[in-house]
């Protein structure tokens, strides 16, 4: 099974998918870490996005792993997030990370995955499809504090950020159909994972 959980920057996909991924014994595949994977090679010279794309290794879990190289922290600065949100604007690159999800997806098993296109263009036959948001202040105050940036600062680039990723021609981001909407303002992490594992529950004895 794939559960696809799909939002804009600061919704806590990350955080969400991570907990239902450990409360259900799935897979976790953080998309966002391959766009921004590719974003910190750019930073450091790489001439050509799509290319670098196509060739980087990029091995996802507790740690990213880069070419062999650890870069967890690295990739979660707010240049490299600012970065990702560009190239993941290039449809080249796009079509070369997409094509590393769907293999990864494809080989079976049970994942949660967690991105801006999961649902709509990466494995859009997911049982089980979740739009997670939060009001633009909540996504804000929760990225300052894990930056521990200037709340305001974040604030402009993160509405700047939305517009880019809605706005783009390809992939842009928008919720599924079928995606079930999920607004975390307000709600512990307990409470957004119970909904979720709910949904799961759902599916299983629709299967059944």
């Amino acid at each position: 099974m794939v559960i696809a959980i799909d939002g804009p920057a600061g919704a806590g996909k990350s955080t969400v998918a991570r907990a239902v991924a450990d409360r259900l014994g799935f897979t976790y595949l953080d998309s966002g870490a391959m766009y921004r994977c590719v974003a910190l090679l750019v930073s450091e010279g790489a001439a050509d996005a799509a290319a670098a794309a196509r060739e980087a290794d990029i091995s996802l879990g507790a740690r990213v792993l880069l070419d062999g190289r650890d870069v967890t922290s690295e990739i979660r600065t707010p240049a490299v997030s600012a970065a990702a949100s560009q190239v993941s604007a290039d449809p080249d690159v796009r079509e070369a990370l997409v094509a590393k999800q769907r293999e990864l997806l494809g080989a079976g098993g049970d994942w949660v995955a967690e991105g801006r296109d999961i649902g709509t263009v990466v494995c859009p036959e997911a049982p089980v499809k979740v739009f997670l948001t939060a009001s633009p202040e909540e996504r804000a105050r929760r990225r300052a504090e894990e930056l521990g940036a200037d709340y305001a600062e974040v604030l402009a680039d993160q509405r700047e950020r939305d517009a880019r990723d809605r706005e783009r021609a390809h992939s842009p981001l928008v919720a599924a159909a079928d995606a079930v909407p999920v607004d975390t303002t307000g709600m512990d992490l307990d409470g957004v994972i119970g909904q979720i594992v709910t949904l799961v529950v759902e599916q299983r004895e629709v299967e059944a």
